[in-house]
């Protein structure tokens, strides 16, 4: 059975993980923003008083260049590594430069930018030499309201602010885990007793399903012989066999529901030819055929009941394509009505009938195995040998109601499981 508290953990787990992931990117978002904000107020702070007004930075004479290049300097020594003006042809007038971030200065070279079309500043990040920079670019607006060049300004992100960024984000992400843990442990008595209720309900909305196609099953059997042994039997050999096989939890529920329906629709049969003691007519046989396709209608307009209708459908195809109704051959042949094909013959050969006596074991696996390659599948047969003589010791000899005891509970188990599946 399904570990419905392992279930709930490891989903607060996921959520637990995600929840901080998000916030860790989240923070990291707004630190990083925050700094590139300061930088672009402090470049754009910087740029707005740089040049006096009146200044045409097209015919700066070297008089009005040199207090220009000194408040670079200036800056250079104090926030910025590189500070570089331009004028409205873009033609660069000068640049100061951090004399301890030379080299960083020449690796900054290799990155192109363009010059703002707006009167916004614009900004790059850049890794270089082990460091990110940020480089700015401002236009540099006269009084009178038009660009007389641009300001770009170099700054360098220290690692006094990253090492701030770093323990901001630490101390949000701690605090948001938390939050978070503390809610999950909060939340993680409520979504069990509510899980636990879900559960209950669809255990019961499951029993009264397959009490249902159970009720149907048996009542086709009872016509067929004197107990619904057969269908339990068939269905628990079923089971064997597709646990060996390593079937999934949906084939498993197919393969029940197939297993407890696969003659359905042979309530279509008249009496006469459904217990006739001797060998069919050849005209008998064929009316007799089309119990097949009885039961694939009687289940069309049922969607809890559509999956049994491989094994319903296709129990009587032979892997050598001389079965009916289609004809399949090979694996074109579902797997649960394939799985099936073997057990309901070895069931048929092995159980009473009221025109027959059960064929002794031996006699019934000998026919089994002579049919591997012809009327069933090979590989299907290899495990069903491996497996049968435990099977048949444990399962063949036993009444009704310890059947339908031991059915119960494996029926249950794989429907139970196959709904919790998409919990």
């Amino acid at each position: 059975m399904f570990d419905l508290n392992h279930i709930i953990l490891k989903r607060l787990g996921i959520v637990w993980l995600s929840l901080s992931l998000v916030a860790a990117s989240v923070v990291w978002y707004v630190e990083t923003k925050h700094i590139d904000e300061t930088i672009i107020a402090l470049a754009a702070h910087e740029a707005a008083r740089f040049v006096p007004a009146g200044l045409d930075l097209a015919n700066l004479t070297q008089e009005q260049i040199k207090p220009l290049h000194q408040r670079a300097m200036d800056l250079v020594q104090d926030h910025f590594i590189v500070v570089e003006v331009y004028n409205t042809e873009k033609k660069k007038l000068f640049e100061a430069v951090n004399p301890n971030h030379q080299t960083m200065e020449k690796s900054l070279a290799q990155y192109k930018h363009s010059f703002p079309l707006d009167r916004e500043a614009h900004y790059q990040k850049h890794p270089v030499d082990g460091n990110t920079v940020v480089q700015v670019l401002v236009p540099l607006i006269a009084t009178h309201g038009g660009p007389v060049g641009y300001f770009e300004g170099v700054f360098i992100v220290d690692p006094a602010t990253l090492a701030q960024m770093t323990s901001n984000l630490r101390r949000t992400l701690v605090f948001v885990l938390l939050c978070v843990l503390v809610t999950s442990v909060v939340l993680y008595p409520v979504l069990t007793s509510l899980n636990q209720r879900v559960i209950r309900f669809s255990q019961q909305v499951v029993r009264g399903n397959l009490d249902m196609a159970t009720a149907l099953g048996a009542a086709i059997a009872l016509r067929d012989s004197d107990t619904s042994d057969h269908n339990f039997r068939v269905t628990l050999y079923a089971i064997g066999l597709a646990e060996t096989y390593g079937s999934s939890l949906i084939d498993m529920r197919s393969l029940i529901l197939g297993a407890f329906l696969h003659d359905v629709g042979k309530i279509g049969i008249s009496d006469t030819i459904l217990l006739k003691p001797g060998k069919l007519t050849g005209e008998e046989f064929e009316i007799m055929k089309t119990h097949v396709k009885l039961g694939v209608n009687i289940v069309a307009n049922s969607d809890w009941l559509q999956s049994a209708r491989d094994v319903i459908e296709c129990h009587h195809e032979k892997f050598n394509g001389e079965g009916y109704l289609h004809g399949l051959s090979g694996e074109d042949i579902p797997l649960t009505a394939r799985i099936f094909a073997i057990v309901d013959v070895f069931d048929a050969l092995t159980s009473r009938r009221p025109y027959k006596e059960p064929m002794p074991f031996d006699q019934a696996m000998q026919i089994i195995e002579r049919g591997a390659g012809n009327h069933f599948d090979p590989r299907l047969v290899s495990l069903f040998q491996g497996i049968a003589t435990d099977q048949f010791t444990e399962i063949g000899h036993c009444g009704e109601a310890e059947l339908s005891t031991r059915l119960n509970a494996r029926v249950l188990q794989y429907f139970t499981q196959a709904s919790l599946a998409v919990i």
